[in-house]
């Protein structure tokens, strides 16, 4: 028998001079092979990956990658062979692919009014790049599945594709007589090649879900009566490196002038105050309020610790303690609904979610799911309460799901990083109180971090037994 507590605790794992890990020869090879052999295995002839700033990590999975400023198209055919069409500015960066192709210029993908000499007929490049009426099976590769229930799907002919119309007019013209599909799935959906991570993969992601926990903790640590959203915002980022979501940094009420972004207001007791960050590998983010004790809540939520935060923080005991390998998605869904139902917190999203270069690549975790998780998969904690007239409260970090091998594998190819995920688990089982499953290897310093009165630092829930 155990209940939730709110204790002073010993500070989470801290680590200095981690250096970025960077994608060796022989993981963009089996990438390559892994999206390869899902073409094989669906009669794919070839694969359109559409790019842009925002929708870029399926391009920069085999690539290394992605357009900055302007969209660009990767062709891949199913015998290796690659094709490169891209706009003025990332022509250069062709030279320094990890994927090696032929490159195409076509300059309507630039920026407005930027020059436009050289070939402005998309059909013509593409027919160039191979995609032709040879072809029996193409596939466009966007970002979205269109997973809704078969009946509100579009019932046309088309297939549902979340390419700009004038490239999938032009591939339309190229290819007249090829079955058109969307592709996407072989990378995302079940079985797809980038759910599943190899070691160097791992170290790599590490380095930005810890690097997301280490901005948080500062920001955490520095927060007081009088710091502004700015000052917070500048802690939560870290060592120069691009953040994959809004940064959040956020006190008092949220949204004004539908504003996302750090402001000069400052923390006052008694604030909410919101934190976001993230980066390649994992997202941290925490919900509470600017106060030291229950006395300083509002008054309408004098009892936010029973009615939020203690439910809150046991669903995500049980969802550390449940998460393994070889469970479906929709065990994890369901053992999170019996201990916090959705129906009295309010929550909506899937409770836990995959993540990669994009914070939310895909999700074996909603309700009735028979996909299973896997070894190898980075996991994002992911669980978000909204009740009526309360605050709201959140611990999201990342983590690993990896079996015997691959956990034998880490520690004998990354002992610096197998060195860090023990001290994790450890502070997990001993200072929080939660018997995380074997199979879950923490990748940031702070999952389960939970400290709901931002002004009491290093206050945070924990397990006490009767």
């Amino acid at each position: 028998m155990r209940t939730p507590k709110l204790k002073q605790v010993a500070p989470p794992p801290a680590f200095s001079e981690i250096a970025p890990v960077p994608l060796t020869e022989a993981t963009m090879k089996q990438r390559l092979e892994k999206v390869l052999r899902q073409m094989r295995q669906a009669e794919f002839e070839a694969l359109i990956f559409y790019a842009d700033k925002e929708h870029g990590s399926n391009f920069e999975y085999l690539t290394g990658f992605f357009p900055r400023f302007e969209e660009a198209l990767l062709v891949l055919h199913a015998d290796g062979t690659a094709h490169y069409i891209m706009g003025n500015e990332n022509l250069k960066m062709v030279k320094h692919a990890r994927l090696k192709g032929e490159l195409h210029h076509y300059p309507l993908f630039s920026l407005p009014n930027q020059p436009m000499d050289g070939p402005v007929d998309l059909t013509k490049i593409l027919q160039a790049c191979g995609i032709t009426s040879q072809l029996k099976k193409l596939g466009l590769v966007g970002w979205k599945m269109f997973t809704a229930p078969q009946q509100t799907k579009n019932e046309s002919a088309l297939p549902m594709l979340d390419l700009p119309y004038f490239i999938v007019a032009a591939v339309q013209q190229a290819a007249a007589t090829a079955e058109l599909s969307n592709g996407i799935h072989l990378l995302i959906g079940d079985g797809g090649a980038r759910r599943c991570n190899t070691p160097n993969e791992i170290a790599h992601y590490e380095y930005g879900a810890q690097l997301a926990s280490k901005g948080m903790y500062a920001a955490l640590s520095r927060l007081e009566v009088g710091v502004s959203e700015r000052q917070l915002g500048a802690l939560l980022n870290q060592e120069g490196q691009l953040n994959n979501v809004v940064t959040i940094a956020a006190t008092g009420q949220r949204f004004e002038n539908a504003n996302f972004y750090p402001t000069d207001k400052q923390v006052r007791i008694g604030d909410p105050v919101s934190l976001t960050v993230s980066y390649k590998g994992g997202l941290s983010s925490r919900t509470g309020f600017a106060v030291e004790n229950v006395t300083q809540l509002p008054k309408a939520q004098v009892d936010y610790l029973e009615k939020m935060v203690y439910p809150y923080f046991t669903a995500v005991s049980a969802w550390l303690e449940s998460a393994k390998i070889g469970i479906t998605g929709g065990q994890l869904y369901q053992q999170v609904e019996t201990v916090y139902p959705k129906a009295v917190y309010g929550w909506h999203l899937n409770p836990g979610h995959l993540t990669a270069d994009e914070e939310w690549l895909a999700s074996p975790v909603y309700e009735e799911s028979t996909e299973k998780l896997q070894s190898g998969m980075l996991m994002q904690l992911d669980l978000i309460p909204s009740v009526a007239g309360y605050q709201g409260t959140s611990t999201e970090e990342c983590l690993l799901l990896a079996d015997e091998q691959l956990q034998s594998q880490l520690q004998k190819e990354y002992p610096h990083l197998w060195q860090r995920i023990q001290q994790r688990r450890n502070y997990l089982i001993n200072e929080l109180g939660i018997a995380i499953h074997v199979d879950l290897l923490p990748l940031s310093n702070l999952v389960a971090y939970l400290p709901p009165f931002l002004l009491a630092h290093d206050q945070v829930v924990v397990w006490q037994a009767q």
